[in-house]
């Protein structure tokens, strides 16, 4: 691989599609594909089940956690597929001191549509309630995150169209990264 190994970070608050886009991704691909949920202690899980919004000193182990996870694939030679909310800009910024290449792919969209998503699924531990606090805590991607090769985009388009923007723009094949 002429490239380093690359790590696509579906973020964005909840309802936004970062796990069908990710999956999707990692489909396409054939890159390894994980969840940011999967790495909270249950601690963090129980908060956000009674509906408690997470705080910094709450986020910061579970960040490390998935900072760690990129650094190994990344030194096996692995690309991966992430979700991860990434709300703040001091987040990404641990998260993109992973070895590789990182990119965020911010999902966005109305408040309406976020919560109409989070009310139609099932078997998740957020409340809808909690859409608020994440809204509230987004930090947007910066210009020069976005100068990076970061993307915005937009959830109102179709999970195909989302995932074709993405392929497309970063120029992205199974077998090398950008």
């Amino acid at each position: 691989m002429d490239h380093p190994p690359t790590h696509l970070v579906v973020m964005g608050v909840a309802g936004s599609g970062k796990s069908t886009i990710a999956a999707a991704l990692s489909q396409r691909l054939g890159w390894a594909c994980a969840e940011a949920d999967e790495f909270h202690p249950q601690s963090n899980i129980e908060m956000m089940s009674r509906g408690i919004p997470l705080q910094d000193e709450d986020r910061w182990p579970w960040l490390r956690q998935i900072q760690q996870w990129m650094s190994t694939k990344a030194q096996a030679g692995e690309s991966t597929v992430l979700t991860c909310s990434a709300l703040k800009k001091s987040y990404r910024e641990l998260l993109a001191q992973a070895e590789g290449h990182v990119v965020f792919l911010h999902l966005h969209g109305e408040a309406d549509l976020l919560s109409q998503r989070m009310q139609g699924r099932e078997g998740h531990f957020m409340p809808p309630t909690l859409l608020p606090s994440q809204l509230a805590t987004l930090e947007p991607l910066s210009e020069d995150e976005l100068g990076a090769g970061s993307l915005r985009l937009d959830i109102s388009k179709s999970p195909e169209e989302l995932v074709g923007a993405i392929i497309a723009s970063l120029k992205l094949t199974a077998d090398q990264a950008p």
